[in-house]
């Protein structure tokens, strides 16, 4: 029986990957248990596992003094000297008091403490596994839900996508597959909990990391985030180096990129602006799409007050006010959205000649056709 344990453990160690050092604490631990319990003894004693020669002995361990006063912990100094004459006062000697059907009654005793052990030992690998896996995005596949989580299988473990981290425009199915960024692992009672999301800004960065080279190389730099998931999302970028176009990379040849990130969040419309520390070139990037005239800037206040022509105000301000928002996130400024109209009023701005939208479109088929003759 002796070396079938030990057999056991090997095999454990290499199909579940749980040290052996772990499982043979947890063995050594349930023998003396074992022992006690099935042989009514209070000894201190140890059990000694010898993996070569595949056996198990128990040994009672007692200290030596003049005149023993507790028999199960105790022995004389006279009785140790028949054994080994070099024995003095407070010594510990170890008697072995292995008995001859051990092996049976200890691995019966033992089986459920071991198992307990290398079931906490198997949470502690797939935690471990999965704690280093936080912020990362992870393909799964769901395997259940109910009126609080959709349930996916990640390969090891089941993580939990709360209500609050699901993507309104989005339907969960029975095993569908679909990307998720694991925002929080922990080791509880009942094992490791993963905790996911479809929603957070973070996925939005990964999946661009995932997409485009120029930013998981360090090339082109994700400033910030913003996003209403399912709906509409921002996000800033910046390179370094002058001859790259960071929004261009993002966006990828005929807008691949960028199109691929598109699908895996159900059509989530993405605004891809230029980072930059100029508070006036930063905000009117990212009131993208809309024409910004003027930024009048409020460096005490971080605030700005945008100047955008007449007939753009409710592409600036955006439905429900969705695009001022966010390019408030993104930025971080106060942004004031006016219109030039009611900027002339308030003298924010001098008086100029108004640009109109036709004036606009015919800029912009001048611009196309020198393109075409450069």
């Amino acid at each position: 029986m002796s070396s079938q344990l030990f057999e056991a453990i090997d095999y454990l160690e290499k199909e579940k990957g749980i040290n052996k050092e772990i499982l043979l604490e947890a063995l050594e631990a349930a023998l003396i248990s074992a022992y006690k319990k099935n042989f009514k003894s209070a000894t201190n004693v140890r059990v000694d596992l010898d993996e070569e020669a595949g056996t198990m002995r128990v040994y009672s361990r007692k200290t030596i003094v003049e005149e023993v006063t507790n028999s199960q912990e105790e022995i004389s100094l006279d009785e140790a000297k028949r054994l080994n004459p070099n024995y003095e006062i407070d010594d510990i000697i170890e008697v072995e008091v292995t008995p001859k059907n051990f092996g049976r009654i200890a691995a019966q005793a033992a089986k459920q403490v071991v198992t307990q052990r290398v079931r906490e030992a198997e949470r502690g690998v797939i935690f471990n596994e999965y704690a280093d896996r936080e912020e990362d995005v992870m393909t799964g596949i769901i395997q259940r839900k109910d009126s609080r989580f959709v349930y996916v299988n990640l390969g090891k473990i089941e993580a939990k996508l709360a209500e609050a981290e699901q993507m309104p425009n989005e339907e969960y199915h029975i095993h569908d597959r679909l990307k998720v960024l694991v925002t929080k692992v922990e080791n509880t009672s009942k094992g490791p909990q993963i905790y996911i999301s479809r929603s957070h800004p973070g996925l939005l960065k990964r999946l661009f990391e995932m997409e485009v080279p120029e930013i998981y190389d360090g090339i082109v730099e994700v400033k910030s985030i913003t996003r209403e998931a399912g709906d509409r999302s921002k996000i800033s970028v910046y390179a370094p180096d002058p001859e790259i176009d960071p929004v261009g990379s993002c966006v990828g040849q005929k807008g691949q990129r960028v199109e691929a990130i598109v699908n895996e969040l159900k059509g989530e419309k993405i605004d891809i602006v230029e980072w930059s520390e100029d508070p006036v070139v930063y905000v009117s990037n990212a009131l993208s799409p809309s024409k910004v005239v003027e930024v009048l800037v409020d460096e005490e206040e971080k605030a700005t007050t945008v100047v955008v022509p007449d007939y753009q105000l409710s592409l600036a301000i955006g439905k429900r006010g969705q695009n001022a928002r966010l390019a408030a996130k993104l930025t971080g400024w106060k942004i004031d959205i006016k219109s030039e109209s009611e900027a002339l009023e308030q003298g924010l701005i001098a008086e100029k000649e108004k640009v109109t939208e036709e004036e606009v479109s015919n800029d912009a088929v001048a611009n196309d056709v020198e393109d075409l003759f450069e």
